[in-house]
């Protein structure tokens, strides 16, 4: 008997959200160890929002719980996210609401949003993340490797401006007027993004275009490729090693004054003496490519990377296993939205970017729990 397309409505609900996410689904996975890194971050909450002061706000696990759900899902907007919530039951079931429970607000999600990225809770939750003891156990003690990309700041060209106000062109009429540029030069010390003044103008490589833009750093263990570390600065020419050096220095065993020695995978871009040494000061084996391009003279450039490191039988499988630090970045640009970031100042992009290397290690963490 053929089925009648009609719609009743029924008084009473009994949906068990729990039923309606099946056994094997990832994000049931996923949802235990983040809870179980959100439980060490209880202090943490409760030093952000003061006791007996004001309304009840959004828990701050669910709200964390939301903005791992617009990374993994690439949702562009928190009203968009806030949508979602309306309907998706799966959604209702990770962030924690009921079937009867109504979704926040978008301005109240953002407001609350921003106290935790001011508050470097992200940060604490990848460090709660890898400290469970069954994700400590897939993690390298002694190879890493380390990379950095170009993340677009929300702030267009011609927000770009001198800082001294003596710019030629008129404001004219609307708010996205008319700019010209030619035979201009714009540059990081007499110009400054009116959006963003902590964005910098900066271009990769030879015949690539010049951006506004952050950049993005990860340090990952070479094991299986999990990142222990990252954070965003000023795109600078020497951002990448100075970043470097610190993501190095604040790795635990470091903090603690170990001088056990280690090696660190990573691109020509850092084949530089003075980097080199930095790292050989350190007990850190440099496992860099070769920078030995010609130079406009003719002549082959010199590396600072010697022979005894590269004929190292260790030193070739470095050299595969930092290449899959771009499986992160690419993630992070394509599906959790990083390409050009929504954010404004140097440290809640930090704070996002940072968040974002937590959802890329909750993606792959349950298959290599499965597997071990």
């Amino acid at each position: 008997m053929r089925g009648l397309d009609g719609r009743s409505g029924s008084l009473f609900s009994y949906v068990d959200l729990e039923a309606r996410v099946r056994r094997d689904h990832p994000l049931r996975a996923i949802r235990e160890i983040a809870n179980a890194a959100l439980e060490g971050l209880s202090e943490d909450f409760a030093a952000l929002y003061p006791p007996r002061l004001g309304r009840p706000s959004v828990p701050p696990e669910r709200l964390l719980r939301a903005m791992l759900l617009q990374a993994f899902y690439g949702i562009r907007s928190e009203r968009q996210l806030m949508e979602r919530m309306e309907f998706d039951l799966l959604f209702r079931w990770f962030v924690g609401l009921g079937v009867d429970d109504a979704a926040w607000d978008h301005s109240s999600f953002t407001t609350n949003r921003d106290r935790l990225l001011e508050g470097e809770i992200a940060a604490k939750f990848l460090a709660a993340i890898l400290a469970q003891p069954r994700v400590r156990r897939l993690l390298s003690s002694d190879h890493f490797s380390v990379d950095g990309t170009l993340i677009e700041a929300w702030a267009s060209a011609k927000s770009f401006r001198r800082i001294d106000g003596d710019d030629n062109d008129p404001q004219g009429p609307g708010r996205n007027a008319e700019r010209g540029f030619h035979k201009e030069k714009r540059s990081n010390e007499t110009h400054r993004s009116t959006t963003d003044p902590q964005a910098r103008l900066y271009r990769k490589g030879d015949g690539q275009p010049a951006r506004l833009c952050y950049m993005g750093h990860a340090l990952m263990e070479n094991r299986n490729g999990l990142v222990v570390g990252g954070g965003v600065t000023q795109a600078t020419g020497t951002a990448e090693r100075e970043a470097a050096l610190a993501l190095v220095d604040a790795r635990p065993d470091r903090s603690r004054g170990s001088r056990r020695r280690i090696t660190l995978g990573a691109d020509k871009a850092y084949d530089v003496t003075a980097f080199v040494e930095d790292l050989r000061a350190r007990a850190v084996t440099p496992h860099i490519a070769v920078n030995g391009h010609l130079t406009k003279t003719g002549k082959r450039r010199k590396s600072a990377i010697d022979n005894r490191t590269t004929h190292h039988a260790g030193y070739a499988v470095s050299q595969r296993c930092r290449k899959r630090i771009e499986e992160v970045f690419g993630w992070l640009k394509s599906a959790a939205g990083m390409a050009k970031t929504k954010f404004r100042g140097r440290s809640r992009v930090d704070a996002a970017f940072t968040l974002g290397l937590a959802a890329y290690n909750l993606i792959r963490l349950p298959k290599l729990l499965a597997a071990t």
